[in-house]
This record gives structure tokens, C-alpha cells and sequence, in this order.
């Protein structure tokens, strides 16, 4: 995993796209409340690394979709997040895996924020807090958790095979807080030891932290990340959606 890290230090921390997310925009300001505030907030314990969370592996239609059809299908899975260190607001995005509300993001998303300040903001505008963290990870840059809702939610199947170069791929996140935005690319290399990285020509941007890699069957293939400020030739990665697969079932 050392290849990881050092590949996933550059991404995030040199190319700084997403490390921190960008704050809110429009009428959301940061919230004012203390960060001392939160030690009255009581949430479930976090599960050691053995628990699992049951969701779908994959979808019974695999056929090629449209990229209308992927966007009109997926984009209600796909949603905002908020967070707040109880001072200062960011913002970044997440997508459903499950109908009963389990959901992935970007570690970073909510590092050095504050427990339940968090909101999760759907596409047809509720908003919701996250009920339970089933696995997080620092290295690798995802997080697990279940958000606190009591409806079945529109998810995202995932991917049984890891994507090859040049393979079409979509996005669905929320750069600069633009709710449900749709681009596409390619697959543009595939990094790391154990392709832990994959590196797309798709557009992401500050705020596209935790929002949906998808192959043209609809299925989650990645988590965007990052991606490189200054450069032209869309130089931007994801997070390869195999590496939460062992703490699901």
C-alpha cells in the first residue's frame, strides 16, 4: 500500500482539487456553532473493521446505456454533502450503493469536521445526517456510512470488473456545489500496484469529492477524487470501487 499512499499524496495533497472541499455556495454559510458543542451529540459506535454492510453487488441489466439514459436513471443516487468544523463549511458529494440508504464518499470530505454537523443533500433537496459509519479510511481515501433516512433511495450497482484504458466512463458529482453535474471522458490510465487509481479524462473540480465513476452500463466503477489545477489535458482521478468491496457483502 505504500505505492498507494505516495500516489494518493500527490493526487490530493500537490494537485489539491478536493483537499479541503470547497465551502458552500449561494445562502449556506459555515455554522456558527462551537465545535465544543458536539461532545453532547450522542451517534452509534463505529464498528471494528470486521462489520460489513449488505448491499447489491451488480445489476441484472448489464446493457450499454446512453449517457442520457445513465444520467436520467442515476443522477437521484447521487447527492451534496455538507460539512462543517462547527466554524468553517465545506462541501463535497456521495452516492448511494444501496436502497436502504448506504452510501460512499471521500475520507477527506469529512476529515477535521465536526460528528452531526454533517448534511446530506438529496437532488430533490431533503436533508439528512448520517445514522452510522460502517468503515473509514484514511489511506485509501473512502468512507462507509449510512445515512439516516426512511425511504428506499435510488443506488448505484457496482461494478464486477475492474475498467481498461480507454473505456468510456461518466461522472455525477457536485463541483463548486452545481448539484448533479454529468461529464465524460475516458479511462485514462489505471494506477497503482493493485490499480488502485484511475486516472480519467473526465472533468471533476473542487466540490466532485466523493461523487460516482461510472462505466456506460451504469455501475460504479470509482469515487472522483482529484485532479491536477493547473493543467489543460484533464488530468483528474478516482478511487477504483474494488477496494470497498471487502468491507461490504
Amino acid at each position: 500500500m505504500k505505492n498507494l499512499s505516495a500516489i494518493l499524496l500527490c493526487c490530493v495533497v500537490l494537485y489539491g482539487c478536493t483537499q479541503k472541499p470547497a465551502a458552500p455556495t449561494g445562502n449556506r454559510q459555515p455554522m456558527s456553532r462551537p465545535i465544543t458543542d458536539n461532545s453532547k451529540r450522542q451517534r452509534p459506535p463505529m464498528p471494528n473493521k470486521s462489520a460489513k454492510s449488505s448491499v447489491p453487488n451488480t445489476t441484472n441489466n448489464r446493457s450499454v446505456k446512453s449517457a442520457s439514459e445513465i444520467f436520467e436513471q442515476l443522477s437521484p443516487a447521487v447527492f451534496k454533502i455538507h460539512t462543517s468544523t462547527g466554524y468553517q463549511g465545506f462541501q463535497g458529494s456521495g452516492f448511494f450503493i444501496s436502497n436502504d440508504g448506504i452510501a460512499v464518499s471521500n475520507y477527506h470530505v469529512f476529515e477535521g469536521t465536526a460528528v452531526g454537523f454533517e448534511d446530506i443533500i438529496l437532488s430533490d433537496g431533503g436533508e439528512y445526517k448520517i445514522k452510522q459509519v460502517y468503515h473509514k479510511d484514511k489511506e485509501c481515501d473512502f468512507i462507509i456510512f449510512k445515512v439516516d433516512i426512511d425511504k428506499r433511495v435510488k443506488y448505484i450497482p457496482l461494478a464486477k470488473e475492474i475498467p481498461k484504458v480507454g473505456e468510456k466512463v461518466y461522472t455525477i458529482g457536485s463541483p463548486r456545489g452545481l448539484d448533479n453535474t454529468f461529464s465524460s471522458g475516458e479511462i485514462s490510465q489505471i494506477r497503482g500496484d493493485g490499480s488502485e487509481i484511475l486516472q480519467i479524462s473526465a472533468p471533476i473540480d473542487h466540490g466532485s469529492s466523493g461523487g460516482v465513476l461510472l462505466n456506460s452500463r451504469g455501475e460504479a466503477i470509482g469515487i472522483t477524487t482529484s485532479g491536477l489545477d493547473d493543467s489543460g489535458a484533464n488530468l483528474n482521478f478516482a478511487i477504483n470501487i474494488r477496494l470497498i468491496k471487502p468491507y461490504i457483502h
